[in-house]
């Protein structure tokens, strides 16, 4: 016998001399397996007393069907694994084909006889706990057992009750057939007393897939011969077409394991051109299939959230921009997925949990080096009931859910535990519980951890790596970079091949190279149009930092603001697209964000202004919400040409005085009188001391009709602007708005402007302020502004 592997390109991939020599020592085992074995196990199908013996039906069949059902019962027949029979029972055939071989599978529709069976209770082990076993090891390989459950005989006394119907008779097996319902626990139970002295130490088995695993080669000779002697010895054959022996990486229950760590095996691909669900029923297929991989996808949940409501029986089918942001955000989560770390028992665990508006996510880690490489995520939808609690009781949920759900890692170990709130400080502090927060103490102090308070929305520190206004966004920041951005820029520049070869290419002094690019302290850089342009490498953790940077901690602006940001600092060849995709997908701006369109009918525009400080427009704008401070408004000043806007937050019962006080202690102090102000009919600004304060000044006013406020279109999308930036930072009972109208403004000024292409502190101030993504990026980097054409 002579055993070679095939690649994927058709070539011969030879496994080592060593793992040969095993393998050739039993050629017996790859034979096809015929008759029935005796065993000690046999598989028993145990009626509940009283019922009816199930009826079925033949099933009509094409000419090309009944062919192949005559050449398998042929088939069967001849191997002594089913026989004529005279029984009362008889379950229908039907044929499925097999996608890949292109062949067709003769199934038994056994769901008349499984309802009336007694079922037993033998557990299948769960995959993520089989994974678990291999950390740290080098050497598999992997065995599928041929035609495992016609290995097992059917008891004699229960052999008529597998009868079948077919158009040439009835036939019974004598060996256990696919589609009974006890049959896993069976072969499973088979499995697990060949293999019991040996199982999770260096083999773990699942149904008819055996893993062998090892550190080092010689340790793999001698688990590999213990297995197959264990095979040979109990009489089963191994598919000669499906094994793999002494690789160094092995596809295993819909996962690729090395000694790398962990992730998806090849069929996520087919996910990337995976059509849109059309009903339910696509619906469900698809997040059957992302949620079996939820594992490397990042608060899988709350990201499918708009999805699994579609799924619904009390929801109708819409499907949204948020749903189309969900399916776009899953295909690119699973087809740009994390490797994650099999985790080992001799290093402390590290949880790391959030709570936001939409649900709970939470990352347990481990230190590799000077990294920290994810084992496991997790995430889970609120109910209702939840989300209406505090924002403590949420982050206390998180933390609970978490530990409870990685308690086989976890309890009677120390872990450290991260999170954004001092939750379990505050819970020391209260001194009535409820009887929900008395469960979730009761089993949170069963664990031995070293709380971490990571500081997030409502403690903001200038630590550029945690400053998300949705601190599940932040997350991405916790792995794959070091302390040092520049180090992190560094690492990854040597594995992107594109930007690597620039560097070769500068460090062998060519001109053309050189001409575009500049290499300082290790950092790449592109020089066009006299700004210089920090080159991002292809690491998600990387760009994601900076595309979070531009977009999330700037306020959540639309696409084109977030690109405008990007293209004045970095550069790498799909920033656009990827921004694109980004901001498309950014649940925060799904759930906050209102659809606006444009208005109907023609308007006629204000008149062009020549410099800044001319004409400004006004506004109030009621919250809704009264402050801990006893603000209710918010007078809203922009001026015109530049767009530059100054909010003041007032009590609902302010006077015109109070307005007029407002207006030159904001406005006038800092910057020249205005020429004109528009603003509506508001009873302040038509009143005779409004206008007396303006004819004293030399300003004309300017206000609209009633009902028209578009004639007022400054102010008014000054106002929305505000709106949503508040809805990202304001805590969940909104009374803290004031304390963030600073932030506001600092941030819609600091945004680059559809009209001007520039930021209205750029505009008016004539320099570019920084930001505080500036502080993430090297010294040396230019702070010159790109121009508005390289944008468009």
């Amino acid at each position: 016998m002579y055993l070679v592997y095939v690649s994927a390109a058709g070539e011969p991939v030879k496994m080592p001399p060593e793992i040969e020599g095993v393998v050739a020592k039993y050629p017996d085992l790859f034979e096809e397996p015929t008759g029935v074995v005796e065993r000690e196990v046999v598989h028993a199908i145990e009626i509940i007393p009283g019922s009816s013996i199930p009826k079925g039906r033949i099933y009509r069949m094409s000419p090309g069907e009944l062919d192949e059902l005559r050449r398998q019962l042929k088939e069967l027949v001849e191997k002594g694994w089913i026989r004529p029979s005279v029984s009362p029972y008889g379950s229908p055939v039907l044929f499925v084909p097999k996608k890949k071989e292109g062949t067709l599978r003769m199934c038994i529709d056994y769901r008349g006889l499984n309802a009336i069976t007694v079922k037993n209770r033998e557990p299948l082990p769960r995959k993520d706990d089989l994974l678990d076993r291999v950390q740290g090891c080098r050497y598999f390989s992997k065995i599928e057992l041929k035609s495992g459950y016609h290995q097992i005989a059917i008891r004699s006394e229960d052999q008529h009750k597998t009868t079948f119907q077919t158009r040439y008779g009835l036939y019974e097996f004598v060996v256990m057939p696919f589609g009974l319902c006890n049959a896993p626990g069976t072969f499973q139970h088979a499995m697990n007393r060949i293999f019991h002295d040996y199982l999770d130490k260096f083999v773990v088995v699942y149904l008819d897939d055996i893993l062998i695993f090892s550190k080092t080669v010689e340790e793999h000779v001698e688990h590999l011969d213990k297995v197959l002697s264990l095979l040979r010895q109990h009489k089963f054959k191994i598919n000669g077409e499906k094994f793999d022996f002494g690789r160094n990486c092995v596809l295993c229950l819909g996962h690729e394991i090395s000694a790398e760590g962990l992730k998806p095996d090849d069929a996520v691909a087919s996910i990337r051109d995976w059509p849109r669900p059309q009903s339910v029923t696509e619906m469900r297929s698809f997040l059957g299939m992302t949620s079996f991989y939820r594992t490397f996808i990042k608060n899988y949940s709350i990201v499918a959230a708009p999805l699994t409501d579609l799924t619904r029986l009390d929801t109708p089918w819409e499907w949204t921009d948020e749903c189309e942001a969900a399916f776009r955000h899953l295909k690119h989560a699973l087809t740009h997925y994390e490797v994650l770390k099999l985790p080992d028992p001799d290093k402390p665990f590290i949880v790391t949990t959030d709570a936001s508006q939409y649900g709970i996510g939470a990352v347990l880690a481990q230190q590799e080096g000077p990294k920290l490489r994810p084992v496991e995520y997790m995430s889970k939808k609120m109910s209702s009931q939840t989300l209406a609690k505090s924002t403590y009781e949420k982050e206390l949920y998180a933390v609970f859910k978490a530990l409870t759900h990685w308690r086989h890692y976890l309890l009677g170990r120390f872990c450290i535990l991260r999170t954004d709130h001092q939750t379990l400080r505050w819970m020391r502090t209260q001194p009535v519980l409820s009887d929900a927060l008395k469960h979730w103490i009761e089993v949170i102090e069963q664990y031995d951890f070293d709380p971490q308070y990571l500081k997030g929305e409502y403690n903001k520190v200038a630590d550029a790596l945690s400053r998300r206004p949705d601190f599940s966004g932040a997350l991405i920041t916790e792995f794959d970079l070091t302390d040092n951005v520049t180090q992190s820029l560094v690492e990854a520049y040597r594995k992107d091949q594109f930007m690597s070869e620039i560097i070769c290419r500068l460090e062998a002094k060519d001109k053309k190279t050189s001409a575009e690019f500049e290499l300082v302290n290790g950092l790449l850089f592109l020089e066009k149009a006299a700004n210089k342009r920090l080159c991002v490498p292809n690491s998600e953790s990387l760009r994601s930092l900076f595309l979070g940077e531009c977009h999330d901690a700037t306020g959540h602006f639309r696409y084109k603001k977030t690109a405008a940001n990007l293209l004045q600092r970095f550069w790498w060849p799909t920033m656009i697209r990827d921004a694109q995709l980004y901001v498309e997908t950014c649940q925060v701006c799904q759930r906050d964000k209102p659809h606006t369109q444009a208005p109907l009918g023609l308007l006629k525009p204000l008149p062009i202004l020549e410099r800044p400080g001319e004409s400004l427009s006004m506004d109030f704008m009621d919250t809704l919400i009264t402050s801990k401070s006893g603000m209710r408004h918010i007078f809203v000043i922009v001026d015109r040409f530049s767009k530059y806007a100054r909010l003041v937050d007032m009590p609902e019962t302010a006077k015109t005085e109070y307005v007029i006080r407002m207006f030159k202690e904001n406005w006038v102090r800092d910057f020249v009188l205005p020429k004109s102000i528009v603003s509506d009919r508001d009873v302040r600004f038509t009143s005779e001391l409004w206008k007396a304060a303006a004819a004293e000044q030399g300003t004309q006013l300017q206000m609209t009709f009633g009902n028209h406020p578009e004639a007022n279109g400054q102010a008014e999308q000054l106002n929305h602007a505000v709106q949503h930036l508040l809805r990202h930072y304001i805590k969940p009972n909104q009374v803290d708005w004031d304390e963030k109208l600073a932030l506001i403004a600092s941030l819609y000024n600091n945004a680059v402007h559809s009209a001007t292409g520039v930021s209205p502190n750029n505009l008016l101030l004539t320099f570019k302020p920084r930001l505080p993504l500036d502080f993430l990026l090297p010294e040396n980097q230019s702070t010159a502004a790109p121009g508005t054409l390289e944008f468009a």
